[in-house]
This record gives structure tokens, C-alpha cells and sequence, in this order.
């Protein structure tokens, strides 16, 4: 049984008891976190990108559980120099696990890491034990979102819809149509004042627009697949 577990803005964990996937693990400064940085167990940490909100307690988690961490190249290098060994990948890299893989797809936005390095951001299509995920990291609307469900047809797509930062909730509705995504998670919303939505909203919007179902998680909230 496979679970999605929202952790607070885009946080997510992947799980099915003995494995753990987590995307973009910011928990320490974040006012929605669901959980601890030192309570969190990780098999795998997969980062979309190097901004704080993202890249998060990255290295405090992985150096406690020992998880692999994936992230472009350039993140990588950078906890290489903290102590952590990530496996460095670009777009259209794909890394292969005992529990699936995770391909790296683009995202449109920028990704600066808190010490000041430079990177592409990215989002990741994951094929977490045959369910796939899409999680777009930080992006903006782009038409070439319908081509990355087009080989492995999305289960779930987590989409950032606050705007301010990312799409808003209007081009995420547009979003949703292009990727055809049987569910859409919605993310990056509610935890500052600038990304404030009504989340029912587009939760409406999306299923009388598209055939996609819309799951809105709490933080800490759990979706059994």
C-alpha cells in the first residue's frame, strides 16, 4: 500500500511502510511543517531545486538515515562539500532504485541555493512502486507539460499553485488539462501571506475543467493510493 503524505508547502513523502521517498524536505522554518526535520525517515530524498523553501533540511536528514539524495548536478556537488553524497543528474537523467526511479524533467524558474550556487530547477517524474508521480517542483505554466506524462500516463501530479512564486491557481487549472493526470495535489499555497488561494476554488475549477481529480492534503495529511 502506497501512501502520499503532504508534509507542508511542497513538501511531500512517498511511502509504503518500509520505503520513504521525500521531495523537497524544507520542515525547519517552515509555519505549515507536518513534522520535525529530526523525526522524518528517508530511504531516498529527491531536491527540485537549490532555493531554502526546497532544499531545506536536505543535509541534517540525510546524514541522519543515511537516504540517497538525487538533485542536479550542481546542488549535488554543493552537499558533496557538506558531508553528503548525492548522486548528480540533468535533464532527462533518469536514476533507478529497489523501490522504481525518478526522472528529471524541466521546470520553469530559477534556483539559487542559500550559499549562493547557481542552478537550472527542475521537477522529477517518480515511478514510486508502479504509481507515478509527477511533482513539478517551483514552475511556471509551460505547453511542454503535456509531454511529460505522454510515455508513462501520471497517477498523481503535484502542482505549486499559490502564484507569486509559481503558476497560480488559474494557470494551474491549465496545467492540469495539458498533463491529463488521473489526480492533482495541489502545493506551495497558504504557507506565507503572498501565496494565499482559495484552494476549494481550484479544486472546483480543475474537475469542471478537466478530468483530473483534485486532492487537497493538509499538512500532515495522508492519501492512500
Amino acid at each position: 500500500m502506497t501512501e502520499i503524505r503532504y508534509l507542508g508547502h511542497a513538501a511531500f513523502a512517498l511511502s509504503d511502510g518500509d520505503t520513504t521517498v521525500l521531495i523537497d524536505p524544507f520542515l525547519t522554518g517552515n509555519p505549515k511543517a507536518a513534522i520535525a526535520a529530526e523525526d522524518v525517515d528517508a530511504t531516498a530524498i529527491l531536491i527540485t531545486h537549490g532555493h531554502g523553501d526546497h532544499l531545506g533540511d536536505t543535509v541534517a536528514i540525510a546524514k541522519r538515515t543515511g537516504a540517497a539524495v538525487v538533485a542536479i548536478v550542481e546542488i549535488a556537488d554543493e552537499l558533496g562539500e557538506d558531508g553528503v553524497e548525492a548522486t548528480g543528474i540533468n535533464m532527462g537523467g533518469t536514476v533507478r532504485f529497489d523501490w522504481g526511479w525518478a526522472k528529471m524533467v524541466p521546470a520553469w524558474h530559477t534556483s539559487t541555493t542559500p550559499k549562493g550556487n547557481a542552478s537550472i530547477p527542475a521537477g522529477y517524474l517518480i515511478n514510486f512502486k508502479d504509481t507515478i508521480v509527477y511533482h513539478a517542483g517551483d514552475t511556471a505554466l509551460f505547453s511542454d507539460m503535456a509531454l511529460i506524462g505522454k510515455r508513462h500516463p501520471i497517477d498523481y501530479a503535484i502542482l505549486p499553485v499559490g502564484g507569486w512564486y509559481t503558476m497560480d491557481p488559474v494557470d494551474g487549472v491549465d496545467a492540469a488539462e495539458l498533463i491529463g493526470a488521473r489526480h492533482v495535489i495541489p502545493c506551495h499555497y497558504n504557507t506565507f501571506p503572498p501565496i494565499e488561494i482559495d484552494v476549494a476554488q481550484f479544486k472546483s475549477d480543475v474537475e469542471s475543467a478537466t478530468t483530473s481529480h483534485v486532492v487537497v492534503l493538509e499538512p500532515g495529511q495522508t492519501h492512500t493510493v
